[in-house]
């Protein structure tokens, strides 16, 4: 019974902190980033060569916020010819307002330089979006790479982690049978009930250029980590360039199923590498 009390005491807590805790989180920082430059370092780019880089990527970064705004929070964008063209997607989390799409698309574009330095391949994932651009077209693939994604996962673990992570297993289940489904848009939310005073909410969702299989490809590769990466963490997520999974045990996608706010406390997640 003490076990228990803790358990739901931790539960309401969290729900009823989330307004409070770590709300910038959502559109202020990163949760993750990758930055690359094969071959040659920027720097080694000479004067005219660099402008034309500086002057191709602002472009498709700020074309995609535009974009994104009028697009339902989802663009691509291309710009430059040949060995300088550059490609660019952005995305919002399919279940959050356009005012936080919009604002997390904002800082992305302006933190973009920042974090990266207009090497070839930039990626920074937020809690409510995503933005990328790269020097080869990448539109329209699956793109599981370890090395450029994000796994972060929440302690302690659960009590009876066994039966925990059957209940996860079949949340994430159907929020991907959900995000692969025609019609779609890649995106799926669901509830699977742990114990009568705790439920397992899931969120699956695939960029929107994807096919629903390569949708479906990637969240498989996306969930097949999740016992390995997760254990029976009581909130993990798993966030490749094509696709991301994630599950908690209070409501935090919209609409929202409780009193809470839809946001991660950072304090309380751990960056996994899994080999």
């Amino acid at each position: 019974m003490a076990a228990l009390s803790q358990l739901l005491l931790t539960v309401f807590l969290a729900a009823a902190l989330l307004p409070l805790a770590m709300a910038a989180t959502t559109t202020t920082y990163p949760i993750g980033s990758f930055c690359w430059e094969p071959g040659m370092n920027y720097g080694d780019l000479n004067g005219s060569d660099a402008v034309v880089r500086r002057r191709s990527i602002n472009f498709v970064v700020s074309d995609l916020v535009a974009k994104a705004r009028t697009g339902g929070g989802f663009a691509t964008s291309k710009a430059g010819r040949g060995y300088d063209a550059f490609y660019g997607l952005a995305q919002c989390r399919g279940d959050v307002s356009g005012g936080d799409c919009d604002a997390c698309l904002a800082q992305a574009a302006k933190q973009m330089v920042s974090y990266c330095n207009y090497t070839s391949d930039s990626r920074l994932w937020y809690e409510y979006c995503f933005m990328r651009y790269d020097n080869y077209n990448f539109l329209g693939e699956v793109d599981t790479r370890e090395d450029a994604s994000v796994t972060m996962r929440q302690w302690p673990d659960m009590d009876n982690p066994k039966a925990f992570q059957k209940a996860a297993g079949k949340a994430m289940g159907k929020a991907t049978a959900q995000a692969v489904a025609v019609g779609s848009s890649g995106l799926g939310r669901a509830k699977e009930q742990f114990t009568p005073f705790v439920s397992v909410y899931a969120l699956a969702q695939c960029t929107r250029d994807l096919s629903p299989p390569s949708c479906a490809q990637c969240l498989s590769a996306a969930v097949s980590k999740f016992d390995k990466a997760c254990g029976s963490g009581p909130g993990c997520q798993i966030d490749y360039s094509s696709c991301w999974a994630r599950y908690e045990i209070y409501p935090f996608y919209f609409p929202l199923a409780a009193v809470g706010h839809a946001t991660i406390d950072m304090t309380k997640y751990t960056k996994v590498t899994v080999h």
